[in-house]
């Protein structure tokens, strides 16, 4: 397994609300964990929202006396929630703060994924395929019919999700169990990579430096710049 991370600020913003965890090593049962969050509420509620959920969702990993990934994975995400609401409840300076969440972990020859928000994992294989759904408003539109795919990143209610962890009494996520193999790549991010560059893109930079997991991650977040870079960006790729 190869890895590699990257998060940035981007051009527009002046503070960091994405949240990254890579470990390729042991978190409670799990062998390795990967993680993407995004914050949202404000400036300081934001970059709270996201990291205090990444540190809670990792402790929870590391703590749990469950057995299996997806019972494990759904604790964590129940405890993490729970925790950005309460202090989201508790402080003036971070009521509202919520955040996106998609996390991951490779256990021999399968993928176990849990998503809530519009974070996104996708695997690269022959093709590029999106694994998560996103919990979006324009997500809901192309399934009504009332807008193309095509039109999503240009739509000006790309921005406004449907699910958030911390916000509200309840959360849903999503669970995904995918078949891996060898050689597949993995990739992990949040909308400020996905609003600037095509999957189309993304499937071509990745491809063209799939052997070198650095340069094609260092290259999605300079043409995402290149192309505005109104967001923070977050990628994170996994080589199996």
């Amino acid at each position: 397994m190869k890895t590699f991370t990257i998060t940035d600020v981007g051009m527009k913003r002046t503070v960091n609300q994405d949240c990254v965890y890579c470990n390729e090593s042991n978190v409670g049962i799990f062998p390795n964990l990967f993680i993407v969050a995004d914050g949202m509420g404000g400036h300081k509620a934001g970059d709270m929202a996201s990291r205090l959920c990444v540190s809670t969702f990792t402790e929870s990993v590391k703590a749990s006396d469950l057995r299996t990934p997806v019972s494990v994975l759904g604790e964590a995400v129940f405890t993490a929630h729970n925790k950005v609401h309460d202090v989201s409840s508790d402080n003036d300076d971070y009521t509202g703060m919520g955040t996106t969440l998609v996390a991951a972990t490779i256990i021999d020859d399968k993928l176990f994924v849990v998503n809530i928000g519009d974070s996104r994992l996708y695997i690269l294989r022959d093709e590029l395929i999106q694994i998560t759904e996103d919990h979006s408003l324009v997500e809901e539109m192309v399934k009504s019919g009332e807008i193309e795919k095509d039109s999503v990143r240009s739509h000006p209610n790309k921005n406004i999700i449907t699910r958030a962890l911390g916000i509200g009494y309840d959360v849903q996520p999503d669970y995904f169990n995918i078949d891996v193999c060898e050689g597949d790549i993995i990739l992990m991010c949040t909308d400020g990579l996905i609003n600037e560059l095509s999957d189309n893109e993304i499937e071509y930079i990745i491809k063209s430096n799939g052997d070198n997991l650095d340069k094609a991650g260092m290259t999605l977040l300079n043409k995402a710049n290149e192309a505005g870079g109104k967001d923070n960006i977050t990628v994170l790729l996994v080589r199996v």
